[in-house]
């Protein structure tokens, strides 16, 4: 047997590698390190037996114990379902008005709304459900199909433009591209739309198009542009706006107005999650008072 040679600086015998005259020690690893590397050795062997370790092509192998992390989840979820049929059956049986005026069961559904929001809604009225350009805001008590908590189900439930054969529809001409009004009537009615709000108008004369707005535009918008909501037209005499935000806005929806499509949800929601969220939205602040619809 060839006898090692001994580093004389440690006394530690050298693997006989030499690298440029540089030599290896042989020091051995510490006894608690192999011990212990030993030991997850061990534990990993138990682990693969016990548990679910070895990924197979659409599972992983069971492991003695047949538990897994997934099984769990779907427990809890069980439970926490449980737990609160009592008050989802509640919200089934009960009409809007009924969800808002008990205060325990209109702050459960308000809060299942709140999730099924930010999963489905969020996308188009924003996270905080402020809206943005051609998607309303579900804050402020403006509503172009009404504010109360069963209007607001109602547009959940059938959408806007949808394929549901009760969706709410409402049409503006294209009083433009159309042909139905000249450019110079366009540019006057534009004008008096921006002074409804008590906004300044770039172009235009504001008292002849308040002429070609009570021809055109009053039978849907109203006299003094409040908004009809029973036809889906939005109110033009206040700031708000859904799609536009000065004249040259005003003058391209006249011509060649933009329409929104928003789905019918209770056929993938369900109508309990339906009343979820109007629950939630009308939690927002800006619904209106219950049994007083007509009075937004």
């Amino acid at each position: 047997m060839e006898k090692r040679e001994i580093d004389d600086a440690t006394g530690t015998p050298t693997t006989g590698h030499d690298w440029d005259g540089i030599k290896e020690l042989d020091t051995p690893m510490p006894r608690w390190w192999l011990w212990s590397f030993y030991g997850c050795i061990a534990f990993s062997a138990v682990y693969v037996v016990l548990y679910p370790a070895i990924p197979m092509l659409s599972r992983a192998t069971d492991g003695l114990l047949g538990w897994s992390s997934r099984g769990d989840l779907t427990t809890e979820m069980a439970g926490a379902v449980a737990a609160t049929a009592g008050l989802r059956d509640q919200i089934a049986a009960s009409s809007m008005d009924e969800i808002i005026a008990d205060p325990e069961l209109f702050r459960f559904a308000a809060g299942a709304g709140h999730s099924a929001f930010s999963v489905n809604c969020v996308q188009c009225h924003g996270s905080g459900a402020a809206g943005s350009v051609g998607y309303p805001n579900l804050q402020d008590d403006d509503w172009i199909w009404g504010g109360s908590p069963e209007e607001i189900r109602l547009t959940i439930v059938h959408g806007i433009r949808s394929d549901d054969p009760d969706s709410r529809v409402s049409e503006m001409p294209a009083f433009g591209r159309d042909g139905i009004l000249e450019r110079p009537a366009i540019v006057d009615v534009a004008a008096y739309v921006m002074t409804l709000s008590g906004a300044k108008h770039a172009s235009g004369d504001p008292e002849t198009g308040k002429t070609v707005f009570a021809e055109n535009c009053a039978a849907c918008h109203g006299e003094s542009g409040e908004g009809v909501k029973e036809l889906g037209a939005p109110a033009l005499n206040d700031p708000i706006w859904l799609r536009v935000s000065d004249q040259q806005g005003v003058i391209s929806q006249v011509v060649n107005p933009k329409h929104g499509v928003m789905p019918a949800w209770e056929p993938r929601l369900g109508p309990v999650v339906v009343k979820q969220l109007a629950a939630y939205v009308y939690s927002l602040g800006g619904g209106a008072a219950l049994a007083a619809a007509d009075a937004n």
